[in-house]
């Protein structure tokens, strides 16, 4: 057990050391929102912004009014109402007889096939006129010059599909260590500097903010292809990727801010819809995964209580670099750099969330999300 301890050590260490590199590395060549000058100029390409919105009575006019508010010289936006049961419909009403540049589409009933928010987003997209389509969330808050400095972004590096971070606000310590945690869990998964690599097959979608050319949408078929995916976002990114256009993503800066979960039941209960989802309904890659981030992320502080001599040493300095990888990446993303000492929790509640979520997808054979059922034989058939 001494041996097998000492080299789980070392290969541990081994792994965030890189890890950290390539972090390190890979934020920092990554462009930063606030230093990209806005578009200018009379040819500005029409921007269609693109709102999904079910029960958003709390955070829909913030959001909205933000988005409206935004200085780039050629904008339409439309909002699809999903079917809400609150006010939602209401408030976006009274604003659009505010601002005529606002259109709002009222959703009934939802088609089979179709997630509702996946369902929404094509529902907008098809009728919108712009040539550049820009989804994003009700809940979402951006700084005034946000759209003029991504697609001044987009048109310079020739892009075709442009996703931008956003900062994630959330009450409380656990919550907020919770976000610089799953900022760092994401770029392990994600690998985004690669996104824009065209011999890489990583890829990189964000529901906060996804900008595409309206012509590469409707070449891969639109959000059809993604209808019964809850990681829509991510998986409209593949999709571009897949039929070889071009995509960056852009790290927000703070100019793109969203309230993300107002509680840990909120947060358990908001990533439930797509923790499993996100490796294809895979029990094996679960359970691999949760391997390999308890070893990671939880057991070195741990064996720093039951070992000693080189393996203690060799943990000490996994719980070292671990803290120096985490302030590293709060620094691209605007989270709390002393937050690191929350990583062993933080793991632990990612570990629950998607235990949770797969369990209970298995159990009840498909997801309930926002009032809707949809089967695990639906959602499994729909692979990008």
């Amino acid at each position: 057990m001494a041996s097998f301890l000492f080299w789980l050590a070392v290969v541990t260490l081994l792994f965030v050391l890189g890890a950290a590199i390539e972090f390190a590395v890979g934020n920092r060549s990554l462009s930063r929102l606030q230093g990209l000058p806005p578009l200018t100029g009379a040819d500005a390409p029409k921007v269609s912004v693109i709102v999904a919105a079910r029960n958003e009575v709390r955070k829909i006019e913030q959001g909205l009014q933000s988005v409206l508010a935004q200085d780039y010289p050629n904008l339409e936006f439309i909002v699809v109402d999903d079917r809400s049961t609150d006010e939602t419909g209401g408030i976006l009403d009274r604003m659009a007889g505010g601002d005529p540049r606002l259109h709002v589409v009222h959703v009934t009933d939802l088609p089979n096939g179709w997630l509702g928010k996946t369902h929404a987003m094509h529902l907008g997209a098809e009728r919108a006129t712009g040539k550049l389509l820009l989804f994003t969330d009700a809940d979402v808050v951006m700084e005034r010059t946000v759209i003029s400095r991504a697609v001044g972004h987009l048109r310079r590096e020739n892009i075709d599909h442009l996703a931008v971070t956003p900062q994630l606000r959330m009450p409380g310590r656990l919550l907020s260590m919770f976000g610089g945690a799953f900022a760092l869990f994401f770029g392990l998964y994600a690998k985004p500097w690669k996104a824009r690599d065209p011999k890489s097959s990583r890829h990189i979608g964000i529901g906060a903010f996804n900008l595409v050319h309206t012509d590469v949408y409707r070449t891969v078929g639109g959000h059809r292809p993604v209808a019964m995916r809850p990681d829509d976002d991510m998986k409209l990114g593949k999709l571009i990727k897949k039929h070889g256009f071009r995509q960056d993503m852009v790290l927000s800066d703070g100019l793109i801010v969203v309230e993300w979960y107002s509680s840990v039941g909120e947060l358990i209960r908001g990533l439930e819809k797509n923790s499993f989802a996100g490796v294809d309904y895979n029990l094996a890659i679960v359970v691999g995964a949760s391997i390999a981030q308890l070893a990671v992320f939880v057991w070195p502080l741990l064996a720093l209580l039951v070992t000693h001599g080189a393996t203690w040493w060799l943990n000490l300095a996994i719980v070292a670099l671990l803290a120096a990888w985490y302030v590293d990446n709060a620094h691209s993303h605007g989270a709390t750099r002393w937050h690191c000492v929350g990583i062993p929790v933080t793991a632990l509640l990612f570990q629950y969330i998607i235990w949770r979520a797969t369990l209970k997808t298995l159990w009840n054979r498909g997801i309930d999300w926002r009032g809707t059922h949809y089967s695990l034989q639906e959602l499994k058939a729909n692979k990008v």
